[in-house]
């Protein structure tokens, strides 16, 4: 069943915010806190990965890195469109109405939590390829696998950070979804130097997502989401 896939990613994502907020109510504030700390440092180390794994490569047993202009440029002219667009600002007004529909008003971490878990979870090659994969072919391997990591994020997320982080299933089924039924559009854009730019310029925004939950706030990483799409169109272009 074409869309299967993201049917199963929300739904790992709904799990593991139960139960993160089942085991959270037994942890006292200290080890919350430690704990997300711990998750920031791993979500850095995830980022870091990824860019490693896409800017280094071995060249006649050197190690020679690539790709860090297409970064620079991305990033900057991302970030240009991103705070002129003010995403940061629509998806924390997007929030705050999640945060009052669903009665949860008085939660002070919803927000952040939110936000948080929206990036981690919907940033990254995995999510659009899977999401293509699944509207062409019915296939949802890919968006399988990245189900049972999301479930892992999302459970220590909420355990440390609150419910926010369970409603991320709502930006992932939408942006999942509306990929999926555009599979066909979508496709001849992803060619393999695409797939490179989209994958290393996604774990950057990765490790800055680290960098918030180590330091709030530090980052407006939703006002960089642009910089995914000119990874691509950069590709294209054939630079």
């Amino acid at each position: 069943m074409i869309g299967f896939g993201t049917i199963i990613n929300v739904l790992a994502i709904v799990a593991g915010g139960v139960i993160g907020l089942l085991g959270g109510k037994c942890l006292s504030e200290r080890c919350q806190e430690a704990l997300l700390r711990t998750m920031g440092v791993c979500v850095l180390f995830v980022g870091m990965a990824g860019v490693m794994e896409k800017m280094l490569t071995v060249e006649g047993g050197t190690l020679v890195s690539g790709g860090t202009m297409m970064l620079v440029i991305s990033a900057a002219i991302g970030c240009l469109l991103g705070e002129a667009l003010d995403l940061h600002g629509r998806m924390e007004r997007f929030g705050q109405w999640l945060r009052e529909k669903s009665g949860n008003g008085q939660d002070k971490q919803f927000l952040d939590a939110f936000i948080t878990a929206t990036m981690t979870v919907c940033i990254g090659a995995m999510a659009i390829v899977g999401a293509v994969e699944d509207g062409l072919h019915g296939n949802y391997t890919i968006l399988a696998a990245k189900s049972m990591i999301d479930f892992v994020l999302i459970l220590v997320m909420a355990s440390s950070m609150g419910k926010g982080a369970m409603f991320s299933a709502i930006p992932v089924g939408i942006f999942q979804g509306s990929v999926t039924l555009l599979a066909r559009l979508v496709e001849p854009v992803l060619t393999t130097a695409a797939l490179n730019n989209l994958s290393l310029v996604g774990s950057a925004l990765i490790f800055c997502v680290g960098l918030n939950l180590l330091w709030k706030n530090m980052i407006r990483v939703a006002n960089l989401l642009p910089a995914l799409l000119v990874a691509v169109v950069y590709a294209l272009l054939g630079f």
